[in-house]
């Protein structure tokens, strides 16, 4: 694993010039071609952890980096049902691909909800031209995720951050990286900082099981310098937001993407590699009736997902952005957790059937089937499914909103 401290050697340095999509049918076309190129490698690039740089930079060469910034921003202004699509889509083939620009629209949301006017126009034509956003993450040893222990501390100089981050998606392949700390007034802040900049480091050290080329790894910030107009305040916890369900549908749809790739593989591979139980009686596989209902009952579970997905997704779209309120922002929040508990399940049943399935011969290491599995148990494990069980019962037993995070 390399050692990433500057950016002018990076293959994705400076940003290619990107195009603006502005209607769906552009965006799911860019989004099939994106998928494309990445399912043509996809299971030799997790093995050999090799990153899908040609497929991120069509992603945002393509505009689809750009599609839900407004159109008074220059964006394309697309629905988040949209949003939702492209990421199903792109994880269906590679799902680190799809979980590497997830942090980026969850912090376009966050502007949206929290930058001033002028931050707004200034990042958002940033991202138009085809600047990707990356995470700053959670902090490794620390109490809980929202446990900050990063300072930005005010100098003679100006404004200088110190700290340390894991779990930095995208940062790695970002022009701008976006983190949280702590002020001087003991306030959260987020900080928008040139990957660029002196005293940001980036370290290659992910070493998760799955989604093993998103570069989620270690974020170190000495001394870094940050410009005040380049900092927003991270709002209390009783303001309503979309950000947590718009981060939440987004990982949603990877997961629904997870499932979809793992099934359709899965009857790929036993068309073409396995072998039908001797009990069956039958000459092909295909043709166990067994195994014809396990698929099926499968398959059911993947578009229930699926549907739940564009049922939470036309729900964030419904909903009027002058008038969110705590009873507004829960609902969509229930729907978006209620998504994600299907396709946290249907990630990890159809990855977990498709080796079943296929029989001995499916894990084998020249198929690499297991990626399936590993990456649906690593990304689902970004917030426990049970405590969304628990959301969306006490909502309808009791009335209760959920709690608001940046993850619901």
């Amino acid at each position: 694993m390399s050692n990433i401290v500057g950016v002018p050697n990076a293959p994705w340095w400076p940003p290619e010039p990107a195009q603006v999509i502005f209607t769906e049918e552009q965006a799911i076309e860019a989004a099939q071609a994106v998928a494309a190129l990445a399912l043509s490698d996809a299971a030799t690039r997790d093995r050999e952890r090799i990153y899908p740089l040609d497929a991120l930079k069509l992603f945002s060469r393509s505009g689809l980096g750009s599609i839900s910034v407004p159109r008074a921003f220059g964006g394309g202004g697309l629905p988040y049902r949209t949003v939702a699509e492209v990421f199903r889509l792109i994880s269906a083939a590679d799902p680190s691909l799809g979980q590497i620009p997830q942090n980026h629209f969850g912090i376009i949301q966050f502007l949206l909800d929290e930058g001033t006017p002028e931050q707004q126009k200034a990042l958002f034509s940033a991202v138009v031209a085809g600047y990707r956003l990356g995470n700053g993450g959670p902090e490794k040893n620390t109490r809980h995720t929202r446990d900050v222990q990063a300072r930005l501390s005010k100098h003679a100089g100006g404004l200088r951050l110190n700290g340390e981050k894991f779990y930095s998606t995208g940062a790695l392949f970002a022009h701008i990286v976006v983190t949280t700390a702590i002020n001087d007034d003991g306030n959260a802040v987020m900080a928008f900082i040139p990957r660029q900049s002196a005293g940001l480091e980036v370290i290659d050290d992910w070493s998760g099981i799955g989604q093993r080329t998103t570069a989620s790894g270690t974020v170190r910030l000495h001394d870094v310098a940050v410009d005040p107009e380049r900092v927003i305040p991270v709002p209390a916890l009783d303001k309503p937001s979309l950000r947590g369900p718009v981060s939440q549908l987004i990982q949603a749809a990877i997961d629904a993407g997870i499932a979809r790739g793992a099934f359709d593989e899965a009857c790929a591979f036993i068309r073409t590699h396995s072998r039908p139980w001797i009990d069956a009686g039958v000459d092909r596989n295909t043709d166990d009736p067994q195994l014809q209902a396990d698929v099926g009952r499968v398959y059911v579970d993947v578009i229930a997902a699926e549907a739940m997905l564009r049922h939470a997704a036309n729900t964030l779209d419904e909903r009027d952005p002058t008038a969110l309120d705590a009873k507004t922002a829960a609902c969509v929040s229930i729907a978006v957790a209620q998504a994600k508990v299907l396709t946290t399940t249907v990630a990890l049943k159809a990855s977990e059937k498709l080796l079943e399935w296929g029989g001995s011969r499916a894990t084998l290491s020249e198929y690499n089937l297991d990626r399936h599995w590993r990456n649906a148990r690593t990304h689902t494990l970004h917030d426990p499914v049970r405590w969304k069980y628990h959301a969306i019962g006490n909502y309808y037993l009791n009335g209760i909103f959920p709690a608001r995070h940046a993850w619901i």
